[in-house]
């Protein structure tokens, strides 16, 4: 009878929540920002804060959904910029990190070369790309977020390849295996989890890289002009829909990279 009280007294959410990881997961991060959302809105009408100091998000939806063609057209340059600096730097960093674990003393001469890259300020890098490259071109975009992807992908990866357990190297030795077998059947596989992790870190990195880049020059286009043209223009509830635009971009590369390493490595969370 208690325990059917119990039951029958459970709220909604209490019930969605009971449904397992996924359900929580999900509902979790959308009521906090529903929370959010709505304390925000009250905020500013309540206290009438100007709009130069944060909008409304009423407002900031409104111009989201009035210049959705505009938002649309930055998030696309401004993610293929990231892309080609999410790939270029992925693949850099992976070979590099294979290099490294193969040969040591590699590891020990990059790792004052990989210390410096981990703290090159974007601000600096960005201007002195355009003037090698042009201001014409979207090179610099692309190296800055390539460089930043670099780091966390190598150093990932670099720790996963020392994963692989010393009864594991000799049992492929035992077999005679040569030393591109052992890669591909043992090594690889097991730093799997940790290139991915590199990635899914790199995956943020590239489109904050590539937005910021675009605030110091290049062609016009991309979030980053938009939001400080819209700034610029004291049109601060469209300069923050621009700033929406580039959070979902960066939700739509860090869920791609998540589903692709769940396809890869079929990982399912326990």
């Amino acid at each position: 009878m208690i325990a059917t009280a119990v039951a029958s007294a459970t709220t909604v959410p209490e019930r969605l929540l009971a449904r397992g990881p996924a359900a929580r997961t999900v509902l979790a991060p959308v009521v906090l920002g529903a929370v959010v959302v709505g304390l925000w809105q009250l905020a500013v009408v309540a206290l009438e804060v100007p709009p130069s100091v944060v909008p409304a998000p009423s407002a900031i939806l409104g111009q989201f959904g009035a210049n959705l063609g505009p938002v649309v057209a930055g998030s696309l340059r401004t993610g293929l910029n990231a892309l080609v600096g999410l790939v270029v730097g992925a693949v850099l960093g992976v070979l590099a990190a294979v290099l490294a674990n193969l040969w040591p003393v590699l590891d020990r001469l990059g790792a004052p070369l990989v210390a410096a890259l981990s703290v090159m300020p974007i601000v600096a890098l960005a201007p002195v790309l355009y003037s090698l490259y042009g201001a014409a071109a979207e090179t610099a975009r692309q190296l800055v977020a390539a460089l930043a992807v670099l780091v966390p992908v190598y150093l990932n990866t670099l720790r996963g390849l020392r994963q692989v357990r010393p009864v594991h190297r000799d049992l492929m030795r035992a077999y005679a295996a040569t030393p591109r077998q052992q890669q591909l059947v043992v090594t690889l596989p097991t730093a799997a989890p940790y290139v991915f992790t590199g990635l899914r870190i790199g995956s943020s990195l590239a489109v904050i890289s590539a937005l910021v880049a675009e605030y110091f020059g290049g062609p016009v286009g991309g979030l980053g002009k938009s939001i400080t043209s819209a700034a610029a223009g004291s049109n601060y509830p469209l300069a923050w829909a621009y700033v929406l635009g580039s959070i979902v971009l960066g939700l739509v590369f860090y869920c791609a990279a998540l589903l692709v390493e769940t396809w890869s490595t079929r990982h399912r969370p326990a």
